[in-house]
């Protein structure tokens, strides 16, 4: 089968009809993600991002789905509930992107005129831009403010500072009114947004925080078999997060090829850290050696993490003094 853009959203389509089928309750479909833009293409590999909503809560939040070896449906499911407050979603920093230009694949009643309407109302002024910059930042900065430096579980609490850096380095994108940063690409378009909102030295603060110096190509290439292996049994298991399903796994490594024959290597940094981390999460000890020695090497476990966090720290100062900056 000829797999291009076009392909996809028809499969989004497909997909979102079938599910209306089977659950006459469902409230609306649409695209987001990768397949918004031109090329969602990376290492030929892309998911088609769905949200499902539902007019009761739903019995799981995310699934994901093989279509071919290189695509998945990763499908989200949300309460209709979620949604009940447009003009407030605006400013919701995840959701108010998002909103702003979906792709509809199925709806009933008048769903998204209702909503659309509350989202795009002055979504592009200056107050509301700021106020979902400010948003994320205050998350990362509340994530930050939890943690400890000797906490005993090493996956969740790289887990847990990863989530801060995410949230901190949206507010970067979001003040230049961009999406929120994908997984993939994160550190690919993390330096065009922070060139865009002035602060271009962020990036360097960025690849600091993950470690990026203390490995070298060489290193990142010496690492993915035991990252794969580690991915595929982390699939196996049953409580495995969704981000680890079996139809993933080439999304993973057609995008790490991909990064590591290109210009910024180390892009692949983000999405090999994220998702080794919740890989070792669901891992035992025994089998989380290979993590915790690259992890040890970017100084992201042991002594040098309480460095990390103070390095962290000071990358939130940063940006919400430059966010501070902008008027009201």
């Amino acid at each position: 089968m000829r797999i291009n853009r076009e392909t996809l959203i028809r499969i989004a389509r497909e997909t979102a009809q079938k599910r209306a089928m089977a659950e006459p309750a469902l409230v609306a479909a649409y695209l987001t993600g990768s397949l918004r833009g031109e090329d969602p293409f990376l290492g030929g590999t892309t998911d088609i991002d769905i949200v499902l909503v539902h007019a009761k809560a739903p019995a799981r939040r995310r699934e994901v789905e093989a279509v071919t070896p290189a695509v998945h449906l990763d499908i989200i499911h949300n309460p209709r509930s979620d949604y009940d407050k447009p003009r407030e979603l605006r400013l919701h920093p995840w959701l108010g992107p998002e909103l702003y230009d979906p792709l509809p694949l199925y709806v009933s009643g008048h769903f998204f005129e209702f909503v659309q309407a509350g989202v795009r109302d002055k979504y592009n002024e200056a107050p509301n831009v700021l106020a979902r910059a400010r948003t994320s930042a205050a998350h990362g900065r509340q994530v930050w403010s939890g943690m400890q430096a000797d906490e005993p579980d090493a996956p969740a609490r790289l887990l847990t500072y990863l989530k801060s850096v995410r949230h901190a380095a949206n507010a970067i994108a979001l003040l230049v009114n961009a999406s929120p940063l994908a997984e993939r690409r994160f550190l690919l378009h993390f330096p065009l947004h922070a060139a865009a909102a002035g602060i271009p030295a962020l990036t360097g603060d960025l690849q600091d925080l993950l470690g990026a110096a203390s490995l070298d190509v060489d290193g990142l290439k010496a690492c993915l078999p035991a990252w794969e292996a580690d991915l595929a049994a982390a699939a196996r298991k049953p409580k495995a997060d969704p981000r680890l399903a079996p139809a993933r796994l080439s999304y993973y490594t057609g995008a790490a090829a991909a990064l590591l024959a290109g210009e910024t290597p180390h892009a692949l940094l983000w999405s090999l850290l994220l998702s080794w981390t919740l890989a070792a999460a669901c891992l035992p000890l025994s089998r989380q050696g290979a993590w915790a020695s690259i992890c040890k090497r970017l100084g992201l476990t042991g002594p040098a993490f309480g460095e990390k966090l103070a390095a962290l720290d000071a990358f939130l100062d940063r940006i919400e003094e430059r966010l501070e900056q902008e008027p009201e």
